[in-house]
């Protein structure tokens, strides 16, 4: 029971924080955002989140390690269950262009000084389950070595973890095991009704649908398709049918949104820019980017996609576009979450979030 009493104000607050928590768990959806390093102002952000996965440890010689400052950064993640002990904090292996799981994951013996290393890492920073970021088995583009019996091996790989994984958590505990995961093309070489028994989640990159290697601006992370989009366009609805007609279950799907946006030079002026043949990639901005510099601002105007569920950003002048999440966008995504009982919302990632104004749309979407 709470006290109402202005006297007990510390109780009360202990006790918003519980109800809040309550709230959280009794939804069943899980809040996940990757994160490079945590900002201490973003303390106030950390009721909204379920678990935080650092990025990255890396494969060197076939094991999982953590090089340059990834220890230090790592320990201000695990830090934070100072403040939150329920916050679980994973561990990301990989990311786009880091290698070395193909030839690790190619023989048995690889399979497991690759398992062995990443659960004995993960017990040894006190950290609570490893995300696996191979992008992607099977494809090169990042100029990473692949193979065509990476599908195979990748199962086999993730079932070497779980073993490796139970081994170390020993009884009474349970390291999570989930990994990240595109659509459309890049996921042929994972069987996915193989591996989702496997693991704890799927996080669905649903963004970067469009990037320096598409011919044309558009959503990189729509919900739907645009009226103006090719009929082959990514979304995050194409991406969470591809994965539940391949079989994998829906309250492990966790739908991934971008905290940032892609910027496109020299675009063709036709409908605002949308779907449009463009000269030049221009980049990256994180949310407090866009906000501070081009939402509405400096000749740039937002624009709104009904169809997509999805912001974009004009500029006629330079003839700029500019596509990212913003929180009517997340909204969208967490009311498609619930209607279609899914497991959660990801996100990348939170340092570019330091006023928690995105995990808040999240957190206030799902509940």
């Amino acid at each position: 029971m709470c006290l109402r009493s202005s006297r007990f104000v510390p109780i009360v607050l202990a006790c918003a924080l519980a109800i809040l928590a309550g709230m959280a768990q009794a939804t069943g959806y899980r809040v996940v955002g990757y994160a490079t390093d945590w900002n201490a102002t973003q303390a106030r952000t950390l009721e909204r989140i379920d678990t935080l996965i650092f990025a990255f440890a890396h494969v060197e010689h076939g094991r999982v390690v953590l090089d340059g400052d990834a220890p230090e950064r790592l320990r201000r993640l695990l830090a934070l269950k100072r403040i939150k002990p329920s916050l679980k904090v994973n561990i990301a292996v990989g990311g786009w262009g880091a290698g070395g799981f193909s030839e690790a994951a190619a023989t048995a013996e690889g399979r497991q000084a690759f398992a062995q290393s990443a659960a004995a890492l993960v017990a040894a920073q006190g950290a609570d389950g490893l995300d696996v970021d191979w992008e992607y088995p099977g494809h090169g583009e990042s100029g990473i070595a692949s193979s065509p019996d990476d599908r195979a091996h990748f199962t086999l790989l993730l079932k070497a973890l779980r073993q490796a994984l139970d081994r170390q958590a020993g009884k009474g505990r349970h390291y999570a095991l989930s990994i990240a995961v595109a659509d459309g093309p890049f996921v042929d070489g994972i069987d996915i009704a193989a591996v989702a028994p496997v693991v704890d989640w799927f996080n669905l990159m649903t963004y970067d649908f469009v990037n320096r290697m598409t011919p044309t601006t558009g959503h990189h992370a729509g919900l739907y398709r645009s009226r103006l989009a090719p009929a082959d366009a990514r979304t995050a609805d194409g991406a969470v049918r591809q994965f539940l007609a391949a079989g994998a279950p829906p309250e492990k799907l966790l739908l991934g949104v971008a905290f940032y946006g892609r910027k496109f030079g020299d675009v063709q002026a036709d409908h605002d820019g949308l779907y449009q043949p463009y000269g030049h990639y221009q980049g990256e901005h994180p949310w407090p980017e866009l906000k501070r510099d081009f939402i509405d601002r400096n000749g740039f105007a937002r624009q709104w996609d009904a169809k997509a569920r999805a912001p974009w950003l004009w500029n006629a002048r330079t003839r700029e576009f500019i596509t990212y999440d913003d929180p009517r966008s997340i909204a969208a995504k967490a009311g498609y979450v619930k209607a279609g009982r899914l497991g959660g919302m990801m996100y990348w990632e939170q340092m570019h979030d330091p006023e928690g104004e995105l995990v808040d749309a999240i957190w206030q979407g799902l509940h």
